[in-house]
């Protein structure tokens, strides 16, 4: 059974983090109380071995986690007739980081593997955003390309990307973690000590998932410091296999 959320109490509260990203503007795609700008799923086509050896289908992960983000992943997924397609991850936009981690355990459940890069869809060529929306919103599939270059993977997207039975991480992309705060949905104000009580709940059930999926801990030591710095720390290319951010083929 996948295991979407750990303690009812996040269910109002909630891990947000920054992303260096920029935000999308686009409608809202969920019902009501649905945030502008959440993450989207659709199926992308392209070439023989557009998305790896083999590969040419794959589920592009668009827009930031929002709270019900995860309902799209497992519908998504359920529409796919057995077929275990690999899902692009480009978060952009701040996005809650409980959520990411239900995404990610959702991936992995389902055996399917993960990868970071922006699809870009050929028939939005010469479209508005929103135009381009209305295309994808039903859920493809759409004839498309990876642009791996120049993409941000943020810490919710690597909470994401960690549930990848298989994970990549393109050259040129850029693994980029920024600060955290604690917000509730339901009620804005939170007060310095409940912060204070639920980011130590949360960072230690963030370590445990890492370790869970064969991350090493050191990354979320690293997001915890980015945090109190009020920084972004990025993470070379070079540590990504260290740090098992990255599966071997």
């Amino acid at each position: 059974m996948t295991r979407l959320f750990g303690p009812s109490i996040i269910f109002c509260f909630a891990l947000l983090a920054a992303s260096v990203a920029e935000a999308q503007t686009r409608p809202p795609v969920g019902g009501v109380n649905s945030m502008p700008g959440a993450m989207i799923f659709y199926v992308a086509h392209g070439a023989a071995d557009a998305c790896g050896p083999g590969c040419s289908d794959w589920i592009a992960a668009e827009g930031a986690v929002q709270w019900d983000t995860y309902k799209r992943l497992l519908a998504i997924l359920d529409r796919q007739a057995g077929r275990k397609l690999p899902v692009v991850i480009n978060i952009k936009g701040q996005s809650n980081l409980n959520v990411a981690v239900s995404l990610g355990r959702i991936l992995r459940d389902r055996n399917v593997d993960a990868a970071v890069a922006a699809t870009v869809v050929d028939a939005c060529s010469d479209k508005s955003e929103a135009d381009c929306f209305a295309l994808k919103r039903p859920g493809g599939p759409l004839d498309a390309k990876e642009k791996v270059s120049s993409v941000i993977c943020d810490y919710a997207c690597l909470l994401v990307l960690s549930g990848g039975v298989h994970r990549s991480l393109p050259a040129g992309t850029r693994v980029v973690l920024s600060g955290m705060t604690i917000q509730n949905r339901l009620a804005p104000n939170v007060s310095a000590e409940q912060r204070e009580s639920l980011t130590t709940v949360f960072t230690d059930q963030f370590r445990r998932y890492f370790g869970e999926m064969g991350i090493d801990h050191e990354l979320l030591d690293v997001a915890v410091r980015s945090a109190g710095s009020g920084r972004y720390v990025e993470i070379p290319a070079a540590q990504w296999e260290r740090l098992h951010l990255v599966t071997q083929p």
